[in-house]
């Protein structure tokens, strides 16, 4: 089985072709990808679907599809609420076509949303859990190895700060918030990370890090964009967070979970694990102690939000092969077993 990689046009694709490269694999341009004929297609995303010419299974690239479409500009027509992104029909279907031959669903509310938006795609979705959640769950059990390599002391308290993008996110919202932890957590007691939405990064790597020098140089850790985000999730002891995914992945994993406010309206699907977070999280105060509301941060029941995320927990590895490989019409290979050593005489 051979697999191909390529990059769809998009303003925030920067960098993933070289991304791409860096790891080895085989990047073919998107301009050759439209002509080939491929015997299955994977998409995370929705741009360019239907120029390719293959069985497509199309999925979430965050936690589920937890947000609504940015609405139109202001003087256009408004009908109503914004459509949930990525379950309506202005992406998943073109010229009376349903795109994918499967649209893979972290959750079975969101086949009543995609009724509701596109029943004419109904008959593609298979719900399959959250892969990314069952992933950190598994990496939490190893959480004391990743404070190791994120340098750590035993004595130190890890503050995760995730933002998303756009100017809701925690690090446009709330400018000073890096500064003021950095500032008004004691060293020694607390180390700061920051994640940032790959679109963040999409302003570039220079402009980011000379948007975080100052910090930076005060000790704070800066994982790029292209590192493992759960690394440092499942090592950290809290997250100040927004409504994007990042947060309610901490908060299902168990990670006590701060908010920053913004004053723009949520895009936050009620029902949601990212709304269920955003709502009953507290309120992270820059005018007041941070070290005490971070240790009394509100708990949010991590069962809770995780039954929100994902209605396959644990299982959403094995529920994908089973899906892949029916698309490709193959059976399944068993489990390899080990021959026993020959012995010597």
């Amino acid at each position: 089985m051979q697999v191909v990689f390529t990059v769809a046009p998009d303003v925030f694709n920067r960098g993933v072709e070289n991304y791409l490269r860096r790891l080895g694999a085989l990047v073919v341009p998107w301009s050759q990808a439209v002509r080939e004929r491929f015997d299955l297609a994977l998409a995370a995303s929705y741009g360019g679907l239907a120029e390719i010419h293959a069985p497509l299974v199309v999925m979430a690239h965050g936690a589920g599809f937890g947000k609504r479409a940015r609405p139109l500009d202001r003087g256009g027509p408004v009908a109503g609420k914004p459509p949930v992104y990525g379950l309506d029909t202005q992406r998943l279907v073109r010229a009376g076509r349903v795109l994918p031959s499967a649209l893979v669903l972290a959750h079975e509310s969101e086949r009543e949303v995609l009724r509701r938006q596109c029943p004419a795609a109904l008959p593609v979705a298979w719900v399959a859990g959250d892969i990314c959640y069952d992933r950190l769950v598994r990496s939490r059990a190893q959480r004391a190895g990743y404070r190791r390599a994120l340098g750590l002391g035993d004595a130190e308290s890890l503050v995760v700060v995730s933002s998303t993008w756009g100017r809701s996110g925690s690090f446009a919202a709330a400018p000073d918030l890096l500064p003021r932890l950095m500032t008004g957590l004691p060293a020694g007691h607390f180390r700061i990370a920051a994640l940032l939405h790959p679109a963040v990064w999409a302003h570039g790597q220079r402009q980011v890090r000379a948007w975080t020098s100052d910090c930076r140089a005060a000790g704070l850790l800066l994982p790029g964009p292209t590192e493992d985000w759960r690394a440092v999730v499942a090592a950290a002891d809290y997250v100040i967070g927004d409504h994007g995914s990042v947060t309610a992945y901490a908060a299902a994993a168990g990670v006590p979970v701060l908010c920053v406010a913004d004053d723009e309206p949520s895009r936050a699907v009620p029902g949601t694990a990212q709304e269920l977070v955003t709502r009953r999280a507290g309120r992270l105060r820059l005018d007041r102690p941070l070290a005490e509301q971070l240790c009394n941060a509100p708990p949010v029941d991590a069962a809770t939000v995780a039954a929100r995320l994902t209605s396959h927990p644990g299982k959403a590895a094995q529920r994908l092969r089973r899906l892949l490989y029916r698309l490709l019409d193959l059976a399944q290979p068993g489990r390899h077993r080990r021959v026993a050593p020959v012995s010597v005489p």
